[in-house]
């Protein structure tokens, strides 16, 4: 029996040891992506320096052009039909709008397959002309500092390079790739958010290049929805000593509202609403004829905008004061990014893919304090779209500690390639 089962047990042990060796060989990075990425790591690092360079804030027209320019090169270069997009002909305006935002940059590349990819980024920032000179792009230890480095040039930067190696690989099994990078992220995107909304619908998948954080190595799901609630309260001045009774306190009817209106928020569905801000009369000795409040309001869902705003127009009709008249805009800023199914699959997908490199990547399903231009790509379509394949970083909208980690550059690369790999073959479908 024992001889006689001895050739079995080998043929098994056989069998285990080629089991485990395609497993290994499995979870090992491709070669050839992987030098790609190093190759591009110090390349990446010059094109970072370039667009720090550029002092590109939300309302720096001149800056914005220079850095759309230098990004339309780099596309046209690798082969891409660009284009610079005039947005501001569908603008959606809210109370800080400019007169004028800047203009997207969008290239398109044509492949052999069929999947439709889009990675979107940013190239504007929060910082206003003047602030470079005291702080250009530096690199200390293992981190390149600069103004808007983090948010989002190295995210631009990435698909810039990710778009590059693809080019020196020459792989292009996808049907259509996409690469769109706005000027008015910052300013709440304007006049982008109806072409992201487009192209996430004329797209299989989204891939969105905000940054990672330091000590989250991951990708993001799901973000929050922003609004701003403008209150206006409008009375009728009078003397305060003499005859108060012939004003219409302004400050007394906003009172009245606010205080009405200070339980709309639904922690159990992630509904926030918070008064944040109020201004009221022109002189201590007069009965106020003005008054405005704000509030800010964050969603998780779409659909939950539509209540908090009919909650809000329903309350302004109970007045305290009749000789008042009480005004109110709602404006949608951002709306919430919602996980899905096809997201969850994808982000799935990419954690395998990190782990070639015997790297854990983090998916989080939670949303998180900022917005996201994904959640415009997400509004017309349930295919995957997924936020943070930018560089690991921290400092955003800070005035002296904005970096990214340059130990990120490969791995973030490698996945970025990878993914867009994945996702022209439809593996990660599988």
């Amino acid at each position: 029996m024992k001889r006689s089962s001895l050739p079995l047990r080998l043929w098994r042990l056989s069998c285990l040891a080629l089991l485990c060796c395609a497993s290994l060989a499995g979870a090992a990075p491709l070669e050839p992506v992987l030098e790609a990425a190093q190759r591009e790591k110090p390349l990446l690092l010059d094109t970072l320096r370039q667009l720090v360079a550029i002092e590109s804030g939300s309302r720096e027209l001149q800056g914005l052009e220079q850095a759309a320019k230098l990004i339309a090169d780099r596309l046209r270069s690798l082969g891409g039909k660009v284009e610079l997009v005039d947005t501001n002909v569908e603008v959606y305006r809210m109370e800080d709008t400019p007169e004028k935002v800047g203009k997207a940059v969008r290239a398109t590349f044509n492949g052999t397959g069929t999947a439709r990819i889009l990675l979107i980024a940013h190239m504007d920032t929060v910082y206003p002309a003047g602030m470079l000179a005291k702080q250009p792009f530096e690199i200390r230890d293992d981190k390149a500092y600069g103004l808007g480095i983090a948010d989002d040039k190295a995210g631009v930067a990435v698909i810039l390079h990710t778009v590059a190696m693809l080019k020196s690989l020459n792989y292009d099994k996808f049907g259509r790739l996409t690469v769109l990078i706005n000027g008015d992220e910052e300013i709440s995107s304007p006049g982008s958010r109806a072409m992201l909304t487009r192209l996430g619908g004329e797209h299989d998948v989204v891939m969105s290049f905000e940054g990672a954080g330091v000590r989250n190595d991951g990708l993001s799901l799901a973000t929050a929805g922003i609004a701003s609630v403008n209150l206006t309260v409008k009375g009728r001045a009078s003397h305060a000593g003499s005859s108060p009774e012939l004003g219409v306190n302004a400050l007394y009817e906003l009172s009245h509202q606010l205080l009405q209106m200070r339980d709309l928020s639904d922690p159990a569905h992630g509904v926030k609403v918070n008064w944040t801000m109020a201004n009221a009369g022109i002189t201590r000795n007069m009965i106020p004829p003005f008054a405005t409040a704000s509030a800010d309001v964050r969603v998780l869902r779409v659909a939950d905008y539509d209540g908090v705003e009919k909650k809000l127009r329903e309350r302004i009709q109970n007045k305290l004061l009749p000789g008042s008249q009480v005004e109110l805009v709602f404006e949608r800023r951002r709306p919430p990014l919602e996980s899905t199914a096809a997201s969850k699959a994808f982000a799935s997908h990419a954690q395998g893919v990190y782990a070639e490199l015997g790297l854990t990547l983090q998916v989080s399903s939670s949303a998180g304090g900022g917005g996201t231009d994904a959640a415009f790509a997400s509004l017309a379509t349930k295919a995957a779209v997924v936020e943070r394949f930018g560089l690991q970083g921290f400092g955003a909208h800070t005035t002296d500690a904005e970096f990214v980690l340059i130990g990120s550059i490969e791995p973030r690369l490698y996945l970025a390639a990878r993914m867009v790999m994945e996702a022209s073959e439809g593996k990660w479908r599988k």
